[in-house]
């Protein structure tokens, strides 16, 4: 993508901010790594010189380490594919010792994935060696994937630029929520989402498994409950065992989440009486807040979740389990006479005191079995102890109530990834930000925070898309010190972090063409990718109330499901109006210019898929919205280039039109219409 050199510049000034002290560090050319690391790191500094990468680059490294040994053989496996070099060492069978190899690791005992662990790294790159040290092998990982990051290229072939990286994350958790619940994520798609985790410094997977429209993991002790609440799409005992492997070797820890006693309904068709209301149940196929919910006082509903907590608990290591607890709809603890009589007898007040004492039960059951509960905002209720977590999706304000009460808390609201919002949007949010009111000692209580795929609107074919690469500029707020907060070098780096994230698997980019060759049915697609430029999904929840019912049935391959969450060109040409604007550059004139006049002259194409297309009818409206759009901008930067004034009645003609084109259209809207109303009030001489 593009790195000329202003931005290079800009990026190496950035990080020159965090370099160590010391020694002024020598400029980079443009174009080196280190001017396009994702996450930031704490410190770097770049230095004079280049080692050169070669086919008889070697590596060694030690003590023995699965996890520093398998991030080893992914450093270099996948510097082989980048760089297409027949690298001569054969690592899997020759590992060099420790101190030897041009590129050498080593650490100091094996990590725990838990909290609070050391995950720092040194990497140092000089013209003839490259080490690594760290205090522990999850170190060592993070460190390979900075040295990926690093390579670069010139004339001569590949190189590590010379230099220092001093690095450690400032939140001790930094996750990606992942819910195969609403949507079941096949095994192949788990992996390879570790796999960008990975490449950006997540290290937590949060496994939502269990929803109101699937039951998704085996139980042996309990084989109703996926046998019947999960239309037999779910992840044996087996495959749930590689995954945690997978993921340890990757330094990530798997928390699984069973959500109770609320999102319900798939436990409930296994077992309708251990419900709140009468049954029978039957997997739900719509979404939203349902009345399938446990009966809190049922002693056979603790004793069942018991020994299927026991039996999960077995199986996932991670020393927390998040029990979900949100969105608990009432209604039915209302309606059942028993649950009724129990609150007045035991002088509990409403429903949520009710959960309260529900959660204490759960809470004993999970100290049983030595887990630490984690649960949604609803959970902070009068009464549990404070070493339980928070996990708030509703705001900042549980999370900081949260920790003035002495309990540990983590960030999601500002995070939701399925919302389609800006990556400025998400970057911009920091669970501890400037004007925290936490003391120093409450701060060490927010453990960082979660990016959340809820999975409504998302097939395995399209939830990459909705990840990435939007959530490693998450990752970077969860890692990188409070000061890194230029959008625009986020932006720079992101383009390039985009494309790297294809190198493991994923597949943001590339099913965007697969599902326009589809709907199209030919592969000359050319007119639905310059339309998808400039339009973007719908954001928030807009695309419930489109008049359309969404259900975990419904056809994810529209259009609007092949958008990217966010159109970097039509971000591009909102910032290029208001430097024009400003500048009056006319080169932004001619740049402006080209991009609206490819846009306006992309509808006849357009229409000619469609003629073949029943699918893309929908886009018809949209199509010439964006070429009407991009008429009226066209004429406005006419208007000023020639130093004229557009009266009254254009201007308003205008506006009303331009009002008309934010409309949705096929659950889409067009991502430039306020970047051409400027400029038609810049044509009338208003600002």
């Amino acid at each position: 993508m593009r790195q000329g050199r202003l931005s290079a510049v800009l990026g190496l000034a950035f990080f020159l901010v965090l370099a160590a002290p010391g020694p002024a560090a020598a400029q980079p050319a443009d174009g080196d790594g280190f001017a396009s690391l994702m996450p930031v790191p704490e410190r770097a500094a770049p230095a004079a010189g280049r080692f050169r990468v070669t086919e008889a680059l070697t590596i060694g490294g030690g003590p023995q380490s699965r996890r520093a040994d398998s991030a080893a053989v992914r450093f270099m496996t996948r510097l082989a594919a980048r760089t297409g070099l027949f690298l001569e060492q054969d690592f899997l069978a020759a590992r060099l010792p420790a101190g030897q190899g041009t590129v050498s690791y080593a650490f100091e005992r094996p990590g725990q994935l838990a909290p609070n662990e050391d995950e720092s790294y040194v990497l140092t790159i000089s013209p003839d060696k490259v080490t690594l040290a760290a205090p522990t092998d999850s170190g060592i990982g993070w460190g390979f994937e900075t040295l990926l990051q690093l390579l670069s290229a010139d004339e001569q072939g590949y190189y590590f630029p010379c230099g220092e990286v001093r690095d450690k994350p400032r939140f001790t958790w930094r996750g990606l929520l992942i819910d195969a619940g609403r949507h079941f994520m096949p095994v192949e798609v788990i992996k390879r989402n570790l796999d960008g985790m990975a490449a950006v410094k997540l290290n937590v997977l949060h496994w939502h498994l269990t929803e109101d429209q699937g039951f998704r993991v085996e139980s042996r002790l309990f084989p109703r409950l996926h046998q019947l609440g999960s239309d037999g799409q779910y992840y044996t005992q087996d495959q749930i065992r590689d995954i945690i492997v997978y993921a340890s070797d990757r330094g990530i820890r798997v928390m699984p989440e069973f959500d109770i006693p609320g999102h319900s309904t798939s436990w409930l068709v296994a077992f309708p009486e251990l419900a709140s209301s009468p049954g029978p149940f039957a997997i739900e196929r719509h979404f939203g807040v349902f009345g399938g919910s446990f009966n809190p006082i049922d002693e056979r509903v603790f004793r069942l979740l018991d020994r299927f907590l026991g039996e999960m608990t077995a199986l996932f290591p991670d020393p927390y389990l998040h029990i979900g607890g949100d969105e608990v709809e009432g209604k039915p603890w209302d309606a059942n006479p028993a649950i009724q009589a129990y609150k007045k007898k035991n002088r509990i007040p409403d429903n949520h005191a009710l959960q309260a004492v529900f959660n204490k039960r759960l809470l004993k059951i999970l100290q049983k079995h030595r887990k630490r509960m984690v649960g949604w905002d609803e959970i902070f209720q009068p009464g549990l102890p404070a070493d339980i977590v928070i996990h708030s999706w509703r705001g900042t304000k549980a999370l900081v109530e949260a920790a003035q009460k002495g309990y540990q808390g983590l960030l999601s609201n500002g995070y939701y990834i399925d919302l389609c919002q800006t990556a400025e949007f998400h970057y911009l949010n920091d669970p501890l930000p400037a004007d925290s009111p936490l003391t120093e000692a409450q701060k060490k209580l927010v453990l960082g925070g979660e990016a959340t795929m809820w999975a409504e609107l998302v097939t395995p074919e399209t939830v990459d898309s909705r990840i990435w690469p939007r959530t490693a500029a998450i990752a970077e707020r969860l890692w990188s010190p409070v000061t890194v907060r230029h959008v625009e070098d986020m932006y720079r780096r992101l383009r390039t972090t985009a494309l790297r994230l294809e190198e493991v698997g994923l597949t943001h980019f590339k099913n965007q063409d697969m599902l326009f060759r589809r709907l199209a049915g030919t592969p000359d697609i050319r007119a639905l990718k310059v339309l998808a430029e400039a339009a973007e999904p719908l954001k928030t929840y807009q695309r419930h109330s489109q008049g359309v019912t969404y259900t975990s049935l419904s056809p994810l391959t529209r259009f609007v499901d092949a958008l990217a969450p966010e159109s970097l060109a039509a971000r591009g040409v909102r910032l290029k109006v208001d430097r024009f604007l400003e500048t009056k550059d006319p080169q932004l004139d001619r740049e402006l210019r080209a991009t609206l006049l490819r846009w306006k002259s992309n509808h006849p194409p357009v229409l000619r898929l469609l003629a073949r297309s029943p699918a893309l009818l929908e886009i018809e409206g949209l199509s010439l919205a964006l070429a009407e759009t991009c008429e009226t901008g066209l004429a406005a930067l006419e208007t000023i280039a020639a130093g004229e004034t557009k009266d009254d009645k254009w201007v308003q003609e205008k506006l009303a039109a331009l009002a008309g084109a934010k409309k949705p259209e096929a659950h889409a809207e067009l991502a430039v219409v306020t970047a051409v109303e400027k400029l038609v009030l810049a044509a009338a001489g208003k600002s």
